[in-house]
């Protein structure tokens, strides 16, 4: 065999993708997962073709319990930890709800939207001590914004619910609309039976909410909400921070909290990385953190374990891309 012909073999040998696992493994919570090829998406490097599929198995500090998935768009699959059974998602249900919502009522980024009047079992659940809700007065007008906002931030389950009888009439014929959009986005683990993701029988993975994730993040009026820190609660005048305490650091813009004794806790999230003036969008999930303690407990393991990933993957980033 040739020089050149040798050389030529062994530029074929060499990996085509990221040195990661130096960066990446942590130690006694690293896994081996493949990446493979995403699809191209008008976030993240927009206007530009996808990357090619990075295809060498990487170790990433995955959560030690429960399911992850996670995927930087344009690029590629970061792969999955644990059993994809289907679980309790508790509020990560709000994501489909907005979807839902916004697919029904379309809002212009940075537009208020319809107007909706809160009814009496709004304002009265906003009282519950048993579950998240957002204050809200009976005969009030809201806009549609600002409705999503007080269901996405402070995670209001009363709102969800409005919206919900606002949209379909009632909360039964309205979670019909979300397993209709969820088969259409490919979530086929997934069942929901309500608006607020209070129910345990609401059940999802966390690779069929990412697909969701996806799919949501393309509305540019739902990326507004859910980079909001606070808000005013519109006839109470109630300050009211977003519920996402990952929001503002590492480049995370979103997404949603969940927590619930039965779901542990639940992370929907999304981060930017800038490299070399493009913006990439890494979006991942985490469920089932700790489930069966108390929702402050698995909430706090989910943020942990979600800034864990976020930061590895950030980091690790650029020389992935530049090795693709």
């Amino acid at each position: 065999m040739s020089d050149s012909a040798r050389r030529h073999r062994r530029r074929l040998r060499r990996p085509a993708a990221l040195y990661l696992s130096a960066v990446l493994l942590m130690s006694g919570t690293a896994g081996c997962h493949t990446v493979g090829r995403g699809e191209s998406s008008r976030l993240g490097a927009a206007g530009t073709a996808p990357h090619a599929a990075l295809s060498r198995a990487m170790d990433l500090p995955w959560p030690t319990e429960g399911q992850a998935s996670a995927e930087v768009e344009g690029v590629g699959s970061l792969g999955t930890r644990g059993e994809q059974t289907p679980v309790p998602i508790a509020s990560i249900t709000k994501v489909m709800t907005a979807y839902v919502i916004l697919d029904d009522h379309p809002l212009p980024a940075g537009q208020q939207g319809e107007t909706v009047t809160a009814d009496q079992q709004a304002a009265d659940e906003s009282y519950s001590s048993s579950e998240s809700t957002a204050p809200v007065v009976a005969g009030h007008t809201y806009t549609q914004r600002q409705l999503l906002e007080l269901m996405m931030l402070p995670s209001g389950n009363n709102v969800a619910r409005l919206l919900a009888r606002w949209d379909a009439g009632s909360q039964e014929e309205f979670a019909k609309k979300m397993n209709k959009a969820a088969s259409k986005l490919g979530m086929d683990r997934t069942v929901y039976t309500g608006a607020s993701g209070m129910e345990p029988s609401t059940q999802s993975t966390a690779t069929d909410q990412l697909k969701l994730a996806r799919a949501v993040m393309k509305n540019e009026a739902f990326r507004q909400i859910v980079a909001t820190p606070t808000v005013t609660a519109p006839g109470v005048g109630v300050r009211i921070n977003n519920s996402n305490r990952l929001l503002g650091q590492d480049g995370v813009i979103g997404l949603k909290t969940g927590s619930s004794t039965p779901a542990g806790g639940n992370l929907m999230w999304a981060a930017t990385k800038e490299i070399g003036g493009t913006s990439h969008l890494i979006l991942g999930v985490v469920l089932h953190q700790q489930a069966g303690t108390n929702p402050t407990q698995g909430m706090a393991a989910a943020f942990d374990a979600s800034h864990t990933l976020i930061t590895a993957i950030r980091s690790a980033l650029p020389q992935a891309l530049a090795g693709a």
